[in-house]
């Protein structure tokens, strides 16, 4: 459902992100894991077409991200580790808005959208402006709005900010729930001992560069003195930080 072919960012005379290469299947929850300035956010924002690729390419569902934005977008949630919400609206209204870039019907809003408000628990605020939201409530709305088109692929940037463990929980049972029944997640996140939990592959970048994918095992065998994923994690990664 994600492919990447060489795909590549500079800015200047910084890589960014060089010649990366992913296959990640559908159904597939695969973490992306690396230091900060790693290239993580910059992967992501060129698979969101949020950046294009100094080359290389990249290609969601079979639709060339690049080539073919509206079709790859479609069928692509993307949830950002900060939202960006628009204040001035109410949470059902920011609902609305987002049905109607997707041309969804209205049914969507009279079923669906407060399905999902009631789902991550923010409908009983659906009528308050988003200015008056706490971060986590934000987080919260930009999941449920991240959902209303049913997406096929999920791309999601350190989604726990701001989320207490309660609701931590849910996000990574649900989203856990979704790869069963088809879904392919993109996470990026620090937060190892969750990805222990959900992860069916992993991928490790380090100064643009893409170091091993794997299952955990996979990863902690690279290891001649396996401990946690994290002692593997930071063995693999050490060296001069950028």
């Amino acid at each position: 459902m994600i492919e990447t072919n060489n795909l590549t960012k500079r800015f200047g005379a910084k890589t960014a992100v060089n010649a990366l290469n992913l296959s990640i299947g559908a159904g597939e929850f695969f973490c992306f894991l690396g230091p900060n300035g790693a290239g993580k956010t910059t992967t992501i924002k060129m698979l969101t077409g949020l950046l294009k690729p100094s080359a290389g390419n990249a290609s969601l569902g079979g639709f060339d991200i690049q080539l073919d934005p509206v079709k790859t977008k479609s069928i692509l949630g993307y949830i950002p580790d900060t939202p960006f919400l628009y204040d001035k609206l109410t949470g059902r209204e920011f609902m609305r808005f987002v049905a109607g870039l997707y041309q969804l019907p209205k049914s969507a809003l009279n079923g669906t959208s407060e399905e999902l408000l009631e789902l991550f628990e923010v409908r009983h605020v659906g009528d308050q402006l988003i200015e008056n939201y706490s971060h986590g409530m934000r987080q919260k709305l930009s999941f449920a709005s991240c959902f209303l088109h049913d997406p096929k692929i999920v791309i999601v940037d350190e989604p726990w900010v701001g989320l207490d463990p309660k609701n931590i929980r849910f996000v990574k049972e649900y989203l856990k729930q979704k790869t069963r029944e088809g879904l392919t997640v993109f996470m990026s996140t620090h937060t190892l001992s969750l990805i222990e939990d959900v992860a069916d592959r992993i991928g490790i970048i380090h100064n643009g560069k893409l170091l091993h994918t794997g299952t955990i095992d996979d990863i902690l065998k690279l290891s001649e003195n396996p401990g946690s994923l994290e002692d593997v994690f930071l063995e693999l990664t050490k060296g001069e930080r950028e």
